[in-house]
């Protein structure tokens, strides 16, 4: 009986592993794939935000972008790309600031693309804000006007009770809901996107 054991060991500890190692990797996938969903529900339920979802032909949705620094500062993010509503791609955001600034801040970020040319604009891979591009950074009880060349946005209450207001400009609208921290400094301009487009066999 005990050689028998012997000789099946190897094959219940691999079948224990994989089991174990299926559980948390599906946890993972799960979550990653849930702070998208969350933080597009939240410009969703953002007043005037929600209402881009269904005339654009797609968005970049970056659910947390770390942004800090005193004097020089900079920013990064992860984000996927939608086009009429479908997942295609990942992209990655990087800016580098110079001016008065204190602090840090957190904050979401979706990019709606009018039209297919600006969709082409911005997952060519090379995409970048102008300098005099603006957003306002949501917080609850906070109200602000800035532009993206036309973009503001105002909060009451909190991020999910947003009222938003913008339009279009080059074909794009942004808006951003901050999630916490300080900044003095809300300028999107300088922000420089990476694109790399989904295998259609990928999993969310």
């Amino acid at each position: 009986m005990q050689s028998r054991f012997s000789l099946l060991l190897p094959f219940f500890l691999a079948l224990a592993l994989s089991s174990a190692s299926g559980n948390p990797e599906t946890t993972s996938t799960d979550k990653h794939a849930q702070k998208y969903e969350d933080a597009v529900q939240t410009f969703r339920a953002a007043g005037e935000s929600g209402k881009y979802f269904s005339d654009s032909y797609g968005y970049a949705v970056f659910p947390s972008i770390g942004k800090g620094g005193i004097g020089i500062g900079g920013a990064h993010g992860s984000g996927r790309v939608y086009a009429q509503n479908a997942y295609v791609g990942d992209t990655k955001m990087t800016q580098v600031t110079v001016g008065f600034q204190l602090g840090g801040q957190v904050y979401s970020e979706i990019i709606f693309f009018q039209n297919k040319e600006a969709f082409d604009h911005f997952t060519s891979g090379k995409f970048e804000f102008g300098a005099q591009a603006n957003a306002v950074a949501i917080t609850a009880g906070a109200s602000a006007q800035a532009g993206t060349g036309g973009t503001g946005a105002s909060a009451s209450g909190d991020e999910n009770h947003a009222r938003t207001a913008g339009g279009y400009q080059n074909g794009m609208a942004v808006f951003t809901v901050a999630k916490g921290g300080l900044m003095y400094e809300a300028s999107i301009g300088g922000q420089k996107f990476s694109y790399k487009a989904r295998p259609t066999n990928a999993k969310m």
